[in-house]
Formats: C-alpha cells, sequence, structure tokens
C-alpha cells in the first residue's frame, strides 16, 4: 500500500476535485489549500502571494533552481520566490514522513520523487472538457477560456521545468496519467485511490 498520493493536473481538468475525492476515499488528509495555509504561517507570505506564486512560474527563465546548493545559504539571499519553493519543499517532505496523505500540486511527484510509498498521478483532459469546466465549475468568463487554460498550463510548465529540471505531464515522471474528460472525475478518484491500497 502506498502512504502518499501525489495529484498533478493541468488547469481545468478537475485533478484538485480527484484530489479531493481520492483522500476521502482513503480517509486520509488532501493538502491543497489547506498546504497554502501551512506555507503562510510558517513562511510569514500572505496567501494571497502563495496562491499566485507557489506553482505558477514568475518569469520564463530557464535557470534551474538547484535546492541543494542553498541548504547552507541564508533564504534572505534568494528571491521570494525561491523562499517559497523551498518552505514548501520543506513542509510536504515533512508531511510525507509524518502520515499518510494526498497532495496536490506544487511539485510534490518531483520532491518526493524518490520515496517508494508514493504514487504519482497526472490528470490531464481535452482542451474543451477543461474550457467548459472552468466556466461551469469555477466562474471563469466564457469569453475566453481556451486563453486562460494556456496561460495557467503555460505558467506551471514553466515553474516545474525551473524547480525540477523535467518536463510538467511527461508521462514517465508518473505513475499513472488518467484522461479525467473521457474517464470521469470520479472513476478517476476510484481507479487512484484502488491502486493506492494496493
Amino acid at each position: 500500500m502506498k502512504r502518499i498520493v501525489t495529484i498533478s493536473r493541468e488547469f481545468g481538468s478537475g485533478g484538485r476535485t480527484v484530489g479531493k475525492l481520492v483522500a476521502q476515499k482513503l480517509g486520509w488528509p488532501c493538502y491543497d489549500k489547506e498546504l497554502v495555509f501551512k506555507i503562510a504561517e510558517r513562511s510569514g507570505f500572505d496567501i494571497s502571494f502563495i496562491q499566485e506564486n507557489g506553482e505558477y512560474a514568475f518569469s520564463r527563465n530557464s535557470f534551474l533552481f538547484d535546492l541543494s546548493a542553498h541548504g547552507g545559504v541564508s533564504t534572505g539571499t534568494l528571491s521570494l520566490y525561491d523562499q517559497l519553493y523551498i518552505v514548501q519543499h520543506n513542509i510536504i517532505t515533512e508531511l510525507a514522513e509524518k502520515e499518510c496523505c494526498v497532495i496536490v500540486g506544487r511539485c510534490a511527484d518531483y520532491i518526493l520523487k524518490d520515496r517508494d510509498d508514493c504514487l504519482h498521478t497526472f490528470i490531464h483532459a481535452a482542451p474543451a472538457f477543461r474550457a467548459e469546466r472552468i466556466v461551469s465549475q469555477y466562474g471563469e468568463r466564457t469569453d475566453a477560456p481556451e486563453k486562460r487554460l494556456k496561460d495557467k498550463d503555460g505558467r506551471r510548465k514553466t515553474y516545474y521545468k525551473h524547480y525540477t529540471g523535467r518536463a510538467w505531464g511527461q508521462m514517465q515522471n508518473y505513475h499513472i496519467c488518467l484522461d479525467s474528460g473521457a474517464i470521469g472525475v470520479e472513476e478517476c478518484a476510484e481507479l487512484i485511490a484502488g491502486v493506492a491500497k494496493r
């Protein structure tokens, strides 16, 4: 049986909902918005800053962040974004040591990549499905949902590459990749929970 499930996801694919459902089925806590509060408490950063910058790149800079190089360096010498990543990294690592849980986003799949007790998943879907979902579920504007999808996913890709050196959404980085539009959000959660219990 796995102890930790990480959920990476395309914007609008329902990955956050999948994560919550998986946690309910397993009887585990789900860290999504809850993680934001923990990061805010630890770092002193404003919640809105964490929500906006905790998964999304602040630039197109191709520089790869090396956490090990900053192990003995005061975080005061780093950018706010790098400081935020270090706090997220440490909290995710601590959670994995402490309890069984589901963690949504925030490079958790990469941060916990060397643990054998993790199940790393990626939720994706066709653009049309995601566009309809962000309008109906998230209350996004109806005039240009496709542009919103492209922008959010583009920033996630850049952020992930910046801090991990890996390609976001590349199937080799995950144990399970599921199309929520074809399979259904509930069924995705059922499949993931089933595998985690083995």
